[in-house]
C-alpha cells in the first residue's frame, strides 16, 4: 500500500508542476521534463519515510522468501488435481517422458 501512496504522491506532484510549467509557458516537452525532475527532487528531499516504506514493500513482495501469490482459479485447479490424485492413487505422471508421436 505504501508503494501506491508514494506513486500517487509523485504523480500528483508531476501534475502540479506540469500545470505550473504550462502556465509559465515553458512548452509541453520542457514542462514535462521539469515537472518530472522537480517531483523527483521534492519526494527525495521531503518524503524519505514514505519512500523507504515503499521500497521495503517492493522488496518484500519480490523477495525469493515470499511465496508466490495464487489467484482463485489456480487454487481451484490445485484442489481439483489433489482430489483427482487422491481418488486415483495408482496413477502417476512422468513429466520427463516425451509424448508419443502418432
Amino acid at each position: 500500500m505504501a508503494f501506491w501512496k508514494f506513486t500517487a504522491l509523485r504523480l500528483g506532484l508531476v501534475a502540479v508542476f506540469f500545470v505550473a510549467g504550462i502556465y509559465l509557458q515553458l512548452g509541453l516537452v520542457l514542462s514535462a521534463i521539469v515537472s518530472a525532475v522537480l517531483a523527483w527532487c521534492v519526494t527525495y528531499l521531503f518524503f524519505r519515510d514514505m519512500r523507504d516504506a515503499a521500497a521495503v514493500g517492493l522488496q518484500s513482495r519480490f523477495s525469493e522468501k515470499t511465496p508466490p501469490s495464487r489467484n482463485r482459479a489456480e487454487l481451484d485447479d490445485s484442489a481439483a488435481e489433489d482430489s483427482l490424485h487422491d481418488a486415483n492413487p495408482d496413477v502417476t505422471i512422468d513429466a520427463d517422458r516425451k509424448p508419443r508421436e502418432s
